[in-house]
């Protein structure tokens, strides 16, 4: 059975919006966009961007190793999940499964769509129960989102978790991996499994280890016929001409090699902040592959505090499920990172 059966009906039977450069682009003469034919001074900006243009489209599939069918870009992360939740959870019948603690949006996306949230904690240690989450998914249940490595806790879910999951949920769930921080991890990624697993989705975004958070560009990585399901209700023009621009920069080999070294460098400085935080008395620093630390306290909030007097703003947790006085910790430039092991220094001689 191909996946989409699970679907809403009512989109696999969607006639989807024809925007015009789906219809015709690139012609001599283009009066069929009701555009301006004069550009604002000094850009090109007054035509409509391709909605997937291929360029893009192919940077993206050769930086996965998958092919263009199996790619949809939109406006991060965000969007993707947004659009996987309106396609398959009709709303106030069919639900979504979550891990907490987690990434909040899964939930928020299903609530705005009147689906079910189904949650299934995180182990103590805040790995992924796997016999929990599979005996917990009820028939309506359309969507698992995974979050490897987890934001806000930093580990990572093994591949081979995550295969037995979808090998168990076949034709009954799409796996939603969300693999935002993979980059940091150096360890497997869920699309190898794609090839395999018709119900298997890899988010991926270039707002973290590509530092574009400012242009909102992602993509989806799955089965052609989820991609096509997606581009049904995605809007139809979804990626901004500039960005898109920049995004083919910084796909570019000289580009890939600079942010290899980047990479490189967060990882060591993780290693670096976790290692002086350790040592903190009462404090704790769960393990991390993504570019931050989470890191309990003896007193979270007057933490957050304290840092935000000193001009040091962090992520404070402490309200996620089983994180109480924990704050997120991004990795930041050495000298920021010395700032704020400081400051933590300076009042802990204080206390």
């Amino acid at each position: 059975m191909s996946i989409v059966a699970i679907a809403r009906p009512e989109i696999r039977s969607l006639t989807p919006y024809s925007s015009a450069r789906m219809e015709a682009s690139g012609g001599a003469v283009m009066l069929n966009a009701n555009e301006l034919p004069w550009p604002p001074a000094g850009t090109a900006l007054n035509r409509y961007p391709d909605p997937q243009p291929a360029p893009l489209v192919d940077a993206f599939a050769q930086l996965y190793d998958v092919k263009p069918e199996n790619v949809l870009i939109g406006r991060g992360s965000d969007e993707a999940i947004d659009l996987l939740v309106r396609a398959f959870c009709k709303a106030g019948d069919d639900a979504v499964a979550v891990c907490p603690p987690t990434f909040g949006m899964y939930a928020v996306c299903a609530r705005v769509q009147n689906a079910c949230v189904l949650e299934v904690p995180l182990t103590a240690s805040f790995d992924l129960d796997v016999d929990a989450l599979l005996s917990a998914i009820a028939p309506s249940c359309k969507l698992v989102f995974l979050c490897s490595p987890n934001n806000p806790t930093g580990n990572a879910i093994p591949v081979a978790d995550i295969e037995r999951v979808a090998t168990a949920l076949v034709d009954r769930a799409l796996v939603v991996v969300d693999e935002a921080y993979m980059e940091f991890a150096g360890s497997p990624s869920a699309t190898e499994l794609l090839a395999s697993h018709a119900n298997i989705a890899v988010l991926r975004t270039l707002s973290k280890a590509h530092g574009l958070a400012g242009t909102r560009i992602g993509c989806v990585l799955a089965h052609s016929e989820v991609i096509e399901l997606l581009r049904r209700i995605q809007a139809p023009y979804p990626l901004p001409t500039p960005c898109i621009d920049i995004a083919l920069h910084v796909l570019k080999p000289d580009a890939q090699a600079r942010m290899k070294s980047q990479v490189e460098l967060v990882c060591r400085e993780r290693a670096r902040v976790a290692e002086a935080l350790a040592g903190a008395p009462g404090t704790m620093v769960m393990p991390s592959v993504a570019n931050f630390i989470c890191v309990r306290f003896p007193d979270g909030p007057a933490t957050y505090r304290y840092l935000l007097s000193r001009s040091i703003v962090v992520r404070n947790v402490g309200a996620y499920r089983g994180l109480k006085n924990c704050l997120r910790i991004s990795i930041g430039a050495p000298a920021e990172n010395d700032r704020l092991l400081r400051a933590l220094a300076e009042r802990s001689l204080a206390a």
